[in-house]
């Protein structure tokens, strides 16, 4: 069984929220990102999704657009990533890991070499923002060949139709947007997300994790009423790019996901 699922289901069992932290591979620094990734489990994280550099991240607002630029100034690519969830891997082998980013560069790779080196490296699941569902099945097939799950993004604009599709090749948990928009955006209507949440839950059985708008306790407890789980990412970029030392950095992280997962453990109470 898949990393992704069996977390899912063991905090499915205790009545708790899944907690999915976000972060640029690279930003500010290459050296940083490891240490980033063992604070943020240590402080409350359930499943780290990591974000592969791209120079046109069209999804995101100018917070990870930045991280993004910050970490293709030291050249952090497709396969340095892999090699980051390699390293991951000689000390923690449990946390799940989704790497999120875009379609090119796995392109470039080729599914199949990607598949194989994403398996081999620990990877659990794979985010392509820019590759809807009806241009997905060369990659679904090549991930689920290696048991890699295949997540897909769904948005307040989606018909029907669309999260039918998706329902039909999603794997591991379905994202869903809560906002229109681009990554760290605000105005969260929490009854529009459940309305929504409602609306996915007649198509697929799948976990549905909510992000873009997360951005502290609050926030993540009030969706976690109606959600599986949260995505926090922006608020953590924005940590990252502060410019203050690495010390400072990963004590600005704990400080805001241990925040963050105390208010959604409220919700198991």
């Amino acid at each position: 069984m898949n990393r992704i699922t069996e977390t899912i289901q063991a905090l499915k069992q205790q009545k708790r929220k899944a907690l999915i932290t976000y972060i640029v591979n690279g930003d500010p620094t290459p050296e940083i990102t490891l240490a980033a990734m063992h604070a943020l489990v240590s402080a409350g994280t359930d499943i780290l999704e990591i974000g592969v550099p791209f120079s046109d991240p069209m999804a995101e607002g100018p917070v990870i657009q930045r991280g993004h630029e910050r970490a293709l100034a030291h050249g952090t690519s497709l396969r340095s990533t892999l090699a980051l969830v390699k390293a991951f891997r000689e000390t923690d082998k449990a946390t799940p890991i989704v790497l999120m980013g875009y379609a090119n560069p796995v392109e470039r790779m080729g599914y199949g070499e990607f598949a194989q080196s994403a398996a081999e490296a620990g990877v659990d699941g794979l985010l392509t923002v820019d590759l809807p569902p009806e241009e997905a099945e060369d990659l679904h097939r090549c991930l689920r060949e290696r048991e890699l799950e295949s997540i897909f993004l769904l948005a307040p604009t989606s018909s029907e139709e669309r999260v039918k599709r998706v329902a039909e090749l999603a794997g591991g948990f379905i994202y869903y947007v809560s906002l229109k928009g681009v990554t760290g955006a605000s105005h969260l209507d929490i009854s529009s997300v459940r309305e929504k949440l409602s609306v996915i839950s007649r198509y697929s059985q799948l976990p549905v994790m909510v992000g873009f708008g997360i951005k502290d306790g609050l926030s993540a407890q009030a969706v976690g009423t109606y959600a599986d789980g949260v995505v926090v990412g922006s608020a953590l970029v924005e940590i990252m790019g502060s410019g203050h030392s690495q010390t400072q950095i990963l004590e600005g992280l704990s400080n805001k996901v241990a925040s963050i997962r105390t208010a959604l453990d409220q919700n198991s109470k």
